[in-house]
């Protein structure tokens, strides 16, 4: 349950668009759309699993079995590191370019680099997985041509049955696009 009026970056009656404020700095990298309710899910549930871990790992290391309760912290840290990498995940921009996160890997594109970006109909992956459905994808044409690459779709975890929210990230992303690669 969002709660605008309780938070230091808008003001007390402010419209619920994601607008940026005029004091933001574009230097810096920032995700032009909130995180959808699965991709918070996952990461919560991956959280409470690592609570889990480590109280397990506590009572083993009571128990005194040091090799068991290390081998628990461990797995409890790698169950930490997926949770922060996934809410990580996603599309981000500054001044500098396009950035896209993924789970293993990120890529960057300068915005002179970009020839264009624009909202297309094609198969998507459903939730990141091998599943394909039909849906539309934010894409990026590099200027020296090659495959276009996904920046965001409306069946990932972002925007799954939230096809405003993917409208409104795709128009701010191609906005952003569109202000740096003419200046």
């Amino acid at each position: 349950m969002p709660l605008p009026f309780l938070t230091a970056d808008r003001a007390f009656d402010a419209s619920a668009e994601d607008v940026a404020l005029p004091f933001d700095d574009h230097d810096s990298w920032r995700r032009p759309y909130r995180l959808g309710p699965w991709r918070v899910a996952a990461a919560a549930t991956l959280l409470l699993l690592a609570s889990f871990v480590l109280l397990a790992a506590m009572i083993i290391s009571f128990a005194g079995s040091l090799s068991g309760a290390t081998l628990c912290f461990v797995v409890a840290a790698v169950a930490i590191a997926a949770a922060l990498r996934l809410l990580r995940a996603g599309a981000w921009v500054s001044r500098h370019g396009v950035r896209r996160v993924g789970f293993f890997r990120t890529t960057t594109v300068r915005w002179n680099s970009v020839a264009s970006l624009s909202t297309v109909q094609q198969p998507v992956k459903w939730l990141g997985l091998p599943r394909t459905v039909q849906g539309q994808a934010l894409v990026v044409r590099r200027t020296g041509g090659g495959q276009p690459t996904p920046l965001l779709t409306d069946h990932n975890a972002d925007f799954l049955a939230r096809t405003e929210a993917f409208d409104r990230a795709a128009d701010t992303l191609e906005a952003w696009g569109a202000e740096y690669r003419a200046g």
